[in-house]
């Protein structure tokens, strides 16, 4: 566990410039983007116990993150 929130650029640091091209350009992997965020932000939260969660949830944005994630890099490809 870190003391910063995950993000894309740490999963797809030679991507940076096609992740700005496409937020840019196209409205869905704008909000991929954003629900990514959102999700991350929650577990990051979570895990600092600022705002705790049950485990369960825990796992189940884990796989919200993992899903949006797959859908990223898809479009990325």
């Amino acid at each position: 566990m870190t003391h910063t929130p995950h993000s894309l650029a740490d999963d797809f640091p030679m991507k940076a410039e096609r992740i700005h091209l496409l937020k840019i350009s196209d409205p869905r992997f704008n909000r991929l983007i954003e629900q990514y965020r959102l999700v991350t932000r929650a577990i990051h939260r979570a895990e600092t116990k600022v705002a705790p969660v049950d485990h369960l949830v825990e796992r189940t944005m884990r796989k919200e993150r993992l899903t949006l994630k797959d859908e990223i890099s898809a479009l990325l490809a």
